[in-house]
């Protein structure tokens, strides 16, 4: 029985694991593993009946009182009305004739096209989907080989996770009780610098392999003449919701929470600059919005049932206590801890990714000391944009990358799907050269918010 008791938490990790692989949906999952375990604790003795009635309003407390978690629906609701109004269609256009005359130059164009977009919405799937079906098919009939140009729409698309306003990002702070703020602002360099070396090496490529990328036909006298109009006005609309928000908040005139409210509010008014939001199309955004947002929540309730009875039956002495176990040393440590969230990503979304281990790694963090290398007040914000980058690749590693399905259900027979698979090989290649070197140089990420934010 003392055995029992001893591996239990290790017992309801695996069953968890275990139960994902079912094809199950994500909050069932969750709830069902917890209140199987929490019948067992109960008749160890683990938990009483009294800890049960405590779960509610952890749930509460955690999430409908948790004024963090407000930012997620605005941050979702502005990224969908963006979607619907084409205000980014539009920027992709501008972008596509002007980098015409660039080698590469319509690659290049969907990958500023994600970056920006990435800093307006922070919705993987809606960026996906939307560059899939603007970008994919020029590139196709433009003569680009189907890997490069399925690897170039992919990654961009999923810039969205790392670069603010990331919904990712606020989940992160939340779980791991961070500054909002400072998340933010440190992951913005880390993204700014991942999406500069996508465009590096698409140069790279197409002066290597011309073949791959030719250059776009030569526009003509009409359409210079209107072009840098266009691309004025259709780079200025998404340019002011990134001011906004990002500036709000980095100007430190509002919080990460209200500044989702004045990106929300001035994603609905651009809409109506353009002339594109109607009765119809804000009832779709709102559709959408709700049906993402329940998603999330509902699992982020599922999650915190589960957190707690983990908890409860010794979860964190019990991870703490294998961590010490293993003799790897703090290096060790991370490099391992790395090493888990990417293979999770071959087979789980970000959102299980993070409510499975930020809660099992946080303690073993607040135990680390990198000497010099990153101070111990930092250590948890820079191990936080490592995850982040890390979790980009489980959108693209196959099997089951979310990315890689948006991207084929939009695009339907235009592409293979081991084109597909091919095509983001480099890219997630180029995404681990990345977290290499914010391991190797964490002030990427931590000059910005000392600079900004103070100490």
């Amino acid at each position: 029985m003392e055995t029992l008791i001893e591996i239990l938490p290790g017992l309801m990790f695996l069953a968890l694991i275990v139960g994902l692989f079912t094809a199950l949906p994500v909050p069932i999952v969750l709830s069902a593993v917890t209140v199987v375990f929490m019948a067992i604790a109960l008749w160890l003795g683990e938990m009483r009946l009294v800890h049960i009635s405590l779960i509610p309003t952890r749930i509460y407390g955690s999430i409908v009182d948790n004024a963090v978690l407000v930012a997620a629906p605005m941050f979702i609701f502005m990224g969908v009305v963006m979607e619907k109004t084409r205000i980014a269609e539009d920027l992709l256009l501008a972008l596509q004739k002007l980098l015409a005359r660039v080698p590469g130059g319509l690659a290049l164009a969907v990958v500023l096209m994600g970056t920006i977009l990435a800093a307006a919405t922070g919705i993987i799937g809606a960026s996906v989907v939307m560059l899939t079906v603007m970008a994919l098919p020029t590139m196709l009939r433009a003569g680009y080989a189907a890997p490069l140009a399925t690897g170039t729409v992919a990654s961009a698309g999923t810039l969205g996770i790392l670069i603010p306003p990331s919904v990712m990002l606020v989940f992160m702070s939340d779980l791991l009780s961070l500054n909002l703020a400072k998340v933010f602002v440190a992951a913005f360099l880390p993204g700014l610098f991942l999406a500069g070396v996508y465009l590096v090496y698409l140069v790279a490529r197409a002066v290597i392999r011309p073949a791959e990328t030719p250059p776009a036909a030569a526009l003509s006298g009409e359409d210079r003449r209107g072009l840098w109009r266009e691309a004025l006005v259709s780079v200025s609309f998404p340019l002011i919701l990134i001011v906004a928000v990002l500036g709000s908040i980095i100007g430190g005139w509002a919080s990460p929470t209200e500044a989702s409210g004045v990106g929300a509010f001035a994603a609905l008014a651009l809409g109506l600059l353009r002339g594109r939001l109607s009765r119809p199309v804000l009832g779709e955004a709102m559709d959408s919005s709700i049906r993402t947002i329940a998603m999330l929540f509902f699992i982020f309730a599922a999650a915190t049932a589960f957190s707690f009875v983990f908890r409860k039956i010794g979860g964190d002495d019990f991870i703490v206590d294998l961590a010490r176990g293993l003799n790897l040393g703090d290096w060790g440590l991370l490099f391992t801890m790395m090493a888990m969230v990417f293979i999770m990503g071959f087979f789980f979304d970000w959102i299980e990714i993070t409510l499975i281990l930020l809660p099992i790694f946080a303690p073993i963090v607040g135990l680390m000391d990198l000497g010099d290398h990153v101070a111990r007040a930092d250590l948890v914000y820079w191990f936080t944009i490592l995850v982040a980058v890390n979790l980009q690749t489980s959108f693209l590693t196959p099997p089951f990358g979310f990315a890689l399905f948006y991207m084929k259900g939009a695009a339907g027979d235009l592409v293979a799907m081991g084109d597909i698979y091919r095509g983001i090989v480099p890219f997630v290649l180029l995404q681990l050269a990345v977290l290499g070197v914010l391991i190797w140089q964490p002030q990427i990420a931590l000059w910005l918010p000392g600079q900004v934010l103070g100490p």
